[in-house]
């Protein structure tokens, strides 16, 4: 979902984000004239399996995971020289939509999202120190954070968790429900 994407990268840039992101949204944010660095550049390893495999990699979840607060996690960041990130922005592919539609069985198969909810439940759980945004619509949200803290509050990003882990509730559920009945 592309929605709100531009506004949310030129918040994101006036505020000094560094925007990282997969293969078609990078062309899509480049081509509106954001500099925005592919996760393959970031990682060294390139998407494969018709991209099925792009952000599961220790170089994002390890950037995801690290406790800002640990000594010995901050360490195997800069030992393995991965740069910790504290944002992260993810539209699950449209499993519940797609599957509306009655596509074939291999259709469904490939929109169920793998790397996205891995990350959204790595940024979640670290939300000590991550922000997780799973929706167009809570943009503007974080925009006015930004704005207020430069940055995200506690309170902020501990909210955006649980609504994270309800959105990955949800997700698996539809497709548990989908996988039931097929």
């Amino acid at each position: 979902n592309k929605s709100g994407l531009e506004v949310l990268a030129n918040a994101l840039s006036r505020a000094g984000i560094e925007l990282l992101s997969t293969g078609g949204t990078a062309r899509v944010l480049r081509g509106a004239g954001f500099h925005a660095k592919d996760v393959s550049d970031e990682t060294g390893f390139p998407e494969i399996m018709d991209g099925r495999v792009k952000t599961l990699h220790p170089s994002i979840h390890g950037a995801i995971l690290a406790k800002r607060t640990s000594l010995d996690h901050m360490k195997a960041l800069n030992e393995q020289k991965i740069k910790p990130i504290d944002l992260i922005v993810v539209n699950l592919y449209p499993f519940e939509q797609i599957v509306d539609t009655s596509p074939s069985h291999e259709t469904a198969i490939e929109n169920i999202d793998i790397g996205g909810p891995a990350m959204i439940r790595a940024a979640a759980k670290n939300h000590d120190f991550i922000t997780v945004v799973t929706s167009p619509e809570q943009y503007p949200l974080l925009i006015k954070e930004l704005s207020i803290h430069s940055g995200t509050s506690l309170a902020f990003r501990r909210k955006l968790a649980i609504q994270a882990f309800a959105k990955i509730s949800s997700y698996d559920y539809a497709i548990t429900k989908w996988m039931a009945s097929n």
